[in-house]
């Protein structure tokens, strides 16, 4: 990427409707406050398609990327919030989780190129020899303008771990409530070395995610059995999850042809459109594999010459949902990682009286995306696969466990040990 330096001494998230937090509560959800961020993304530079997750003093990085909207460049920095396993910021100060200052200048991004929409595009990576993370644990990433640090553009997570321990994670859809059916269950180990943990009923917290979702997240306290080196987490009905279905798919890589799930993409001044194919329920349908990227999405023109990230166009990608009706008692919502940490009011499904169907208009960036539909009873946080989607034991989820370490007179949640387990296979 061509760097514009300046010479200077800053269902999932937006998934449901959340609450009041009670008073006291940080919030501290992934959630982008500025509505020109877009196609904000955080993976591992080696890997795009696993969890934000690294190791203490090892040589993994994150890449952060995203897109500010406009023909003006914005001169921005980051800075880090040491978190505990529920996310709440830890007692730790600054000095104690990161070296040097807390925070960096964003000093690599440059402007888009034969776009019909303006952009510039932001990427840097941590840790690097601006910023140094000195324990493990969450933690929370702030993104703001230089000369406005209360100006946050966008806020979002990732996690360093310390490897102390190995955790063995499994998942089967013979449970214990039914045998092959709608559900799939997780137990897992955790290891390590012979008098390491003291007590691990105490000091240990559990967290299970279903494809990175954060509202059907699951937070294990006590496990089933301890031995010398080890502790099992089995036979828990708090982690059975409904198997749902395989991500559907669109990809609107090549803004002349027609793309897979896409059924037209038209120029209208002044941006391109993308039109989806209508989807329907899958619920009372056989289930069929196909193979994806757990929610995930990557950027891509195929009709770029340098860099995708630079030329990838944005187009209003328009999605269709035939239910046959409205649904009464909820909503439906819109599920992928190219919606986390964006408002509500962008994955709620609007049903239009008129012509019978569900619809919403999202601006996104060329490329290949995966999503699903949630429905979310009233009164309630949590989406269900069931009434849409549709509840398959076959279905190839991502199951990723992380286990936190908090002996006795620490101030803080370590995260010790994290595995990633794949139903299916």
């Amino acid at each position: 990427m061509n760097k514009w330096i300046r010479n200077a001494v800053i269902v999932p998230c937006c998934l449901m409707v959340m609450t009041a937090m009670a008073q006291g509560v940080v919030d501290t959800r992934p959630h982008v406050f500025d509505n020109n961020v877009r196609s904000l993304k955080v993976s591992l530079e080696n890997n795009m398609y696993i969890p934000p997750v690294i190791m203490l003093d090892g040589e993994d990085r994150l890449i952060v990327n995203f897109d500010y909207l406009g023909y003006d460049v914005h001169y921005l920095r980051y800075s880090v919030t040491h978190c505990n396993a529920d996310w709440q910021p830890s007692q730790l100060v600054e000095s104690e989780y990161v070296s040097g200052f807390n925070y960096a200048d964003i000093d690599d991004y440059a402007q888009s190129e034969a776009t019909y929409v303006h952009y510039y595009n932001y990427q840097f990576v941590l840790p690097n020899q601006d910023m140094e993370l000195l324990v493990s644990g969450n933690y929370l990433l702030s993104v703001y303008e230089q000369d406005d640090p209360d100006k946050i553009l966008f806020q979002t997570r990732f996690s360093v771990c310390e490897g102390k321990v190995n955790v063995f994670p499994r998942v089967t859809s013979r449970t214990d409530v039914e045998y092959n059916n709608r559900f799939q269950q997780v137990s897992f180990d955790v290891r390590y070395k012979p008098n390491q943990i003291k007590d691990p009923y105490s000091e240990f917290t559990c967290i299970v995610y279903q494809n990175s979702r954060m509202d059907n997240a699951v937070v294990v306290k006590r496990p089933m059995m301890v031995g010398v080196d080890y502790v099992t987490y089995d036979h828990n009905r708090d982690l059975i999850f409904p198997a749902g279905n395989e991500f559907r798919r669109f990809e609107t890589v090549n803004a002349h042809n027609i793309n897979m799930g896409v059924k037209a993409i038209r120029y209208y001044e002044p941006m391109y459109h993308a039109v989806l194919m209508t989807d329907e329920p899958r619920n009372e349908i056989q289930y069929l594999y196909d193979k994806t990227q757990f929610g995930r999405f990557t950027i891509r023109n195929a009709e770029a010459y340098g860099e995708n990230f630079l030329e990838a166009d944005y187009m209003i990608t328009h999605f269709t949902l035939d239910t046959g009706g409205k649904l009464n008692g909820g909503n439906v919502w819109l599920y992928g990682e190219f919606l986390n940490g964006y408002p509500a009011t962008q994955a709620m499904m609007k049903y239009d009286a008129s012509s019978g169907l569900y619809t919403t208009e999202l601006l996104l960036k060329q490329g290949a995306y995966n999503y699903m539909y949630l429905w979310v009873p009233d009164g309630t946080s949590v989406g269900q696969t069931g009434r849409i989607e549709g509840d398959h034991y076959e279905t190839v989820n991502e199951y990723l466990v992380m286990v936190y370490d908090r002996p006795m007179g620490e101030r803080y949640d370590r995260l010790v040990g994290y595995g990633t387990v794949y139903s299916g296979k």
